[in-house]
């Protein structure tokens, strides 16, 4: 009977039992079932009620002046439901029907306690002025459908407590479930600041505004600031530095996750899309923003059951709703363009990744706000070294997000070092507990004159320590008690976020070249001229008089076996990057046949192997 009730209407019900065993009875009647939907307090049912200015105390109270409370007794096993109560259940069943609904939530109990008429629930609410047609009404409107009659699905009722206490009012609470209003975030000032990206907010705004295909998709690799442009847009709109078709809009951001979250049944997940289209729609001044675009082809698709594009789709082609996508250009080509009646809906927005100047100023930026949080200072040859550093050594992301990245984890590494208290203090606790073991063996040996010394010693150094940690403890509340970040801390950072030793970094790099000779001829020797050949080649590239598009440098070795030729190349790798292991060694007699040639850097598409990668492509991505 219960297995198309939602969580809350099986609350409801388990509620109803307990107040029927408060009231010692042997059954469960729709008095009780009443009580279990006061008590559940924050369904739809619950707040029904309450918007149509009925106090749920006093439902309770109306309820205990008629029920008396039965003889004290142990009930066992499950509680019968009276007659009433049953047809009360059956009319709650048959409610959904009525209302294109495919579940049984608390509205529905609460229509069928109306309905049912004769009960004493229905008698406490007819007395406080309740009825069914109002109720029925108040139930469409607050579901975001406007009659009984519309072809419109509703909001389930299985949204989150707070959501349906919060936006009882609200024109589109279905939308407020499932999504996160940006310019209401901009408004509250919750939205970090966006710095540059001028050109691309610019873009989205003109393809906002034309007449067709007014949906732009933000393409970019991950980290490149996709998300920051959608956010930067939502500022502009609460500035008002937009044009007037785009000036009282709302940017709200789509979670299809939460969408397809708890749809236990087929058609729930068509029926909670549907009812936040028809709420776009009717707004009308409501732009969606879905992250992750691709993630709508197959999203609550099932056997015998569409996705969401193809639930978006009709609804983009009329232009009843306007959407902005963020997705990665292989996410794109992947699952969008495959689908070409959905990719032409939509007008593309190429988001390069910012160079190292831009990069600098997007941290410069940013840096009020992870001062405040790590209450540490960023110098700005920190975030200078940040974006410089994190270029250099992490391979496959892209700024501005892995430099943000590095001063955010630099930040917390600097804070967490402050509120460690200092190593004097630490000493003071072994000092103070080794003082008072002695004490004690001093009493034990009778010998009180030292013990009132080692006493005396114990005190002053309890007493010495207590002025250092009050110090402390001032300092650290205090803004400055993190200190500054430097370049010294991030290339720490880095180094531990990389594996890269430490003495790799922190030490002057024209430093170590000058050096360079000494260091190779103490492990290679008797290769003079090979190691000078390398030393100057490197030195020359590392001074910036290369082309960037070139590697660092090019070289044979040749020679008889056994002179150190591969013994040089592991000593450079040791020199230049802190291991003999950064080395990728290819053994060219194992591809003397022509189809080895595809190990080295993996099978086409649709050849075995084509997932497993190269044997050198794999060993230079990782």
């Amino acid at each position: 009977m219960f297995d198309r009730f939602t969580d809350r209407a099986k609350k409801v019900m388990s509620f109803a039992r307990q107040e029927a065993q408060k009231f010692n009875h042997e059954y469960i009647g729709t008095e009780h079932i009443l009580l279990g939907l006061v008590q559940e307090g924050s369904g739809v049912a619950a707040n029904v009620l309450k918007n149509m200015s009925i106090d749920l105390e006093k439902v309770r109270h109306e309820v205990e002046k008629i029920v008396k409370t039965g003889p004290s007794m142990v009930t066992m096993g499950q509680l019968p439901f009276t007659p009433r109560a049953k047809k009360v259940l059956e009319l709650a069943i048959e409610e959904p029907s009525h209302l294109g609904h495919n579940y049984i939530g608390t509205e529905h109990l609460l229509l069928g306690l109306i309905k049912e008429n004769e009960g004493i629930a229905a008698q406490v609410l007819m007395n406080l002025g309740v009825k069914l047609d109002d109720v029925r009404d108040e139930v469409l409107e607050f579901l975001g459908a406007s009659d009984s009659g519309s072809d419109e699905d509703d909001e389930p009722e299985h949204l989150s407590s707070s959501t349906a206490t919060g936006n009882t009012k609200s024109k589109t609470p279905a939308l407020d479930s499932f999504g996160r209003d940006l310019t209401e975030l901009a408004r509250e000032g919750k939205l970090d600041p966006v710095i540059g990206r001028e050109f691309e907010i610019e873009r989205v705004i003109q393809v906002l505004s034309r007449r067709t295909k007014n949906n732009p998709v933000l393409l970019g690799e991950a980290g490149v600031g996709k998300t920051a442009i959608v956010e930067g847009l939502a500022q502009n709109i609460i500035r008002g530095n937009v044009p007037e078709i785009l000036r009282r809009k709302r940017l709200v951001v789509l979670d299809l996750a939460m969408m397809v979250a708890g749809t236990k049944y087929r058609g729930q997940f068509e029926e909670r899309i549907k009812a936040v289209m028809t709420e776009v729609r009717r707004a009308k001044d409501v732009i969606l923003f879905i992250d992750e675009l691709h993630t709508l082809v197959g999203a609550g698709g099932a056997e015998g059951a569409i996705d969401a594009s193809n639930v978006l789709k009709p609804a983009l082609s009329r232009g009843e709703v306007q959407c902005i996508g963020a997705t990665t250009l292989d996410e794109y080509r992947k699952y969008i363009e495959k689908d070409g009646a959905l990719e032409r809906r939509f007008q593309t927005v190429n988001v390069e990744p910012p160079t190292p100047e831009q990069a600098v100023e997007i941290l410069k930026g940013l840096r009020d706000k992870y001062e405040a949080h790590h209450r540490v200072q960023f110098s700005d040859e920190a975030l200078e070294a940040a974006v410089e550093l994190s270029s250099r050594y992490i391979n496959g992301r892209f700024l501005p997000d892995k430099a943000i990245d590095v001063i955010d984890e630099a930040g917390a590494r600097l804070r967490i070092r402050s509120m460690t208290q200092p190593p004097d203090l630490q000493d003071m606790d072994r000092e103070v507990e080794r003082l008072n073991k002695e004490k004690e063996e001093a009493v034990a040996g009778q010998d009180f004159e030292r013990a009132a010394d080692l006493r005396d010693k114990a005190y002053q150094m309890a007493k010495k320590k207590e002025q250092i940690q009050k110090e402390w403890r001032e300092r650290e509340a205090s803004q400055e008690a993190g200190g500054k970040v430097d370049a010294e801390i991030i290339a720490e950072t880095v180094s531990k976020m990389t594996g890269i030793p430490l003495n790799r970094l922190d030490q002057a790099e024209a430093e170590r070249l000058l050096q360079m000779e000494n260091e190779l001829r103490r492990d290679v020797i008797n290769q003079d001229r090979a190691i000078s050949a390398v030393s100057r080649a490197v030195r020359r590239t590392r001074s910036g008089l290369k082309d960037p598009s070139r590697p660092m440098g090019c070289f044979m070795f040749l020679g008889p076996s056994g002179v150190g030729k591969t013994w040089l190349s592991k000593c450079l790798a040791k020199f230049m990057f802190g291991t003999e292991d950064a080395i990728i060694q290819i053994d060219m007699s194992e591809y003397m046949e022509k189809h080895n040639a595809s190990r080295l850097v993996g099978a086409p598409p649709g050849y075995v192997g084509y997932e497993e990668g190269g044997h050198l492509t794999e060993k230079v991505r990782r």
